[in-house]
């Protein structure tokens, strides 16, 4: 009996472990991809650059004649140790030495270097790559135009779909910002609850067609920048550095406890539009929770892994939204760190 009730223990406890193992895998794979056929994509193949593909020559020249007045804004936020992250991201600058080295030579030069720890493509103003986002199928890990994780991915960085690729040719093109705090008359919009699909902080594609209406500018277009306003950055504000560390913990808080954005729909309306790229002031550009609570980042999907479309968040837009400054040159290219999943970086709006 003791043998038997020994026996019969450890089958449940194999049991149960091997549930536990098997069964995020056995619910979690979504085989979209393979039976929608999300490859070759548009641009062939072999392509790795994605929707900046569409910023053509034409382009390019179009988006100069935006230029009335020579003014520039950046549009990057400043990477330090306390600002608001996604998870257990961080952002450690240290100085080694002080100086670092010298002083040499006869005229005593001395030096500062800065040694970084960090998710460095991922964090604070952070470029998502093509290769940053894909989707777990039941062939394995499915990624822009049919490159799978297992063939290209290494521990020290991508094979394929590295931004480095993107990063030779770079974006300037039009940039169209969308003020949707001041097409709905809030300083910001509410953090969407998951409780419905037409809550006010999920933006749809008629609020983006009302949107361009009342800024009176032109409609999107294939190959423009699409940059959301939200409201929702300011808790990660201009004036940071002036919270006390108990203002700071709150605003963190609110922050990340989700995001006003574009929900599934309009970021499909989006993709039609063959735009470059999509931004916001958010961490992760669209609506969390969107329309189906159950489809975390589906809008991630639907813009990098389907349409190869690239996305960029955490943006200080509020110096173009106080300026009222909707069309205008946008001007960024990531750094060419090979085989990386994305880029920082500080991009320029000029008008």
């Amino acid at each position: 009996m003791n043998t038997y009730r020994f026996l019969k223990s450890w089958f449940l406890g194999v049991a149960i472990i091997l549930f536990i193992v098997l069964f995020p895998i056995l619910t979690v794979a979504d085989d979209s991809p393979l039976q929608q056929d999300w490859n070759p994509s548009v641009f062939g193949k072999d392509d790795e650059m994605g929707s900046v593909n569409w910023i053509t020559d034409k382009k390019v020249l179009e988006a100069i004649k935006l230029v009335k007045k020579g003014k520039i804004v950046t549009l990057g936020k400043v990477y330090q140790r306390d600002i608001p992250v996604f998870g257990e991201r961080t952002w450690k600058l240290t100085i080694p030495g002080l100086p670092t080295g010298g002083p040499v030579g006869n005229n005593s030069i001395v030096y500062n270097d800065e040694y970084v720890i960090a998710e460095l493509g991922q964090i604070g103003t952070q470029f998502d790559g093509l290769g940053h986002v894909g989707v777990n199928t039941s062939e394995g890990n499915y990624f822009y135009n049919g490159h799978f994780l297992e063939d290209f991915g290494t521990s020290y960085g991508l094979n394929k779909l590295g931004v480095e690729k993107i990063a030779e040719k770079g974006y300037v093109t039009r940039g169209v910002l969308l003020d949707m705090a001041g097409y709905k008359g809030v300083e910001r919009l509410p953090i969407p609850t998951g409780k419905a699909k037409n809550e006010p902080g999920i933006i749809t594609v008629d609020d983006i067609k009302g949107a361009i209406k009342k800024q009176k500018i032109a409609p999107i277009k294939q190959g423009d920048v699409v940059l959301f306003y939200t409201g929702h950055g300011n808790y990660w504000g201009q004036d940071w550095d002036s919270l006390t560390e108990e203002e700071k913990a709150k605003n963190k808080q609110l922050f990340n406890a989700g995001e006003p954005g574009p929900g599934i729909t309009a970021c499909r309306y989006l993709s039609q539009q063959k735009i470059a790229m999509v931004g916001s002031d958010t961490a992760g550009t669209e609506a969390v929770p969107g329309e189906d609570p159950n489809r975390p980042f589906d809008c991630h999907i639907e813009w990098m892994v389907k349409h190869g479309i690239t996305n960029m968040e955490n943006l200080d837009l509020t110096e173009l939204v106080n300026n009222k400054v909707y069309e205008f040159m946008f001007v960024f290219a990531p750094l060419k760190m090979k085989g990386a999943t994305g880029s920082p970086g500080n991009p320029i709006a000029i008008y």
